[in-house]
């Protein structure tokens, strides 16, 4: 080959390997990934006194029959509503109604006795005792006719309020005792929640206040009032029972139902409250954080413990300190130790 020639060629080849370098080491370096940061801080707001609650009617009454026989008619299942006054339930009331057909027969008969004696007492053709004698038969009759009536009437029971059948203790064709309580009733378009408040917090409620209640089983918060502070603490856990009543137009909430309630307090409280969108989790669930490492210029990661969700906000208990650098955009794109630059 000619000299020329192949002195050309090395020196392409020696070019074109000095720009591949370059290029190279261009590439190489890292471009830093854009974040926003906040410094964290403390918040200052007042205490939320929280405890947990139960549901209870309004109004509730166990009912049962004043008289004994075989159950023939049961009106509702348990759950379903019904009206005050509306029969419940009844029993056979065959014998009641012999019973009272021959009270109703007796007084006829001594009533019909007693107006003969009466016209003839009047006449003075009958002694003195002779119309106590009637006269008293007369009453007692009347009051036997009284009695049956009201026994035949007892076979049915009618609801003494309106409300919603919590239990139902019997069943159609079974024999039942006088005075057992095989219904109850509770009235629930208005209920209360049992709470049950520390000692400690107990200056810090008013009666006639606000409370927030959040039901679990309705995935719903409910505004309730206080209406009703007890004043003799339980002696076991030191705690004071307070009622909260709430409305109940829809009839969804049920006694028996456990609450979360929330009171409004006085005491001021400061805390760590940071976005919720910059905690992310791993996959155990355990949420964590990017702090900013400005000096390096690099993402820290840092477990957290979190404690209360207000709106958007989320209480970090432990994890990070106040002045640190929050990265609270760009979390997603990050990760331990990653090149990051702040916008």
């Amino acid at each position: 080959m000619n000299k020329k020639y192949l002195c050309l060629a090395v020196l392409c080849a020696v070019g074109f390997t000095a720009c591949n370098s370059k290029k190279t080491e261009k590439e190489n370096v890292e471009k830093p990934i854009l974040v926003e940061a906040q410094t964290v801080s403390k918040t200052s707001t007042n205490k939320t006194i929280s405890v947990s609650g139960n549901i209870e009617g309004n109004k509730t009454v166990k009912l049962g029959f004043l008289v004994a026989g075989k159950v023939d008619f049961i009106a509702i299942n348990e759950g379903e509503a019904i009206g005050a006054g509306k029969l419940l339930a009844s029993l056979d009331p065959e014998s009641y109604a012999i019973a009272k057909d021959m009270a109703d027969a007796t007084t006829e008969q001594v009533q019909d006795e007693y107006n003969r004696l009466k016209e003839m007492y009047d006449r003075k053709s009958i002694s003195e005792s002779d119309y106590v004698k009637i006269t008293c038969g007369l009453k007692q009759a009347k009051a036997q006719q009284r009695l049956h009536t009201k026994n035949f009437n007892d076979t049915k029971l009618v609801s003494p309020i309106n409300g919603v059948l919590l239990k139902r203790l019997t069943e159609v064709g079974e024999i039942i005792g006088v005075g057992m309580p095989f219904f109850v009733i509770s009235d629930i378009q208005t209920v209360k929640v049992n709470a049950a408040v520390p000692e400690a917090d107990l200056n810090q409620i008013k009666s006639g206040g606000a409370a927030e209640v959040y039901i679990s089983a309705l995935d719903t918060t409910f505004i309730g009032k206080i209406n009703e502070i007890g004043s003799v603490a339980e002696a076991t856990t030191r705690a004071f029972t307070v009622k909260i009543e709430l409305r109940n137009p829809r009839l969804s909430i049920r006694p028996g139902m456990t609450a979360e309630v929330k009171f409004p307090s006085a005491r001021k409280t400061e805390m760590i409250v940071v976005p919720a969108g910059s905690i992310l989790h791993d996959a155990d669930n355990s949420p964590f954080v990017y702090i900013a490492d400005i000096q390096g210029n690099k993402a820290i990661r840092r477990n957290v413990a979190i404690g209360k969700i207000s709106g958007d906000n989320i209480e970090i208990v432990s994890g990070i300190e106040t002045g640190e650098k929050l990265i609270i955009g760009g979390q997603n794109k990050v990760s331990n130790g990653s090149f990051i630059a702040i916008k």
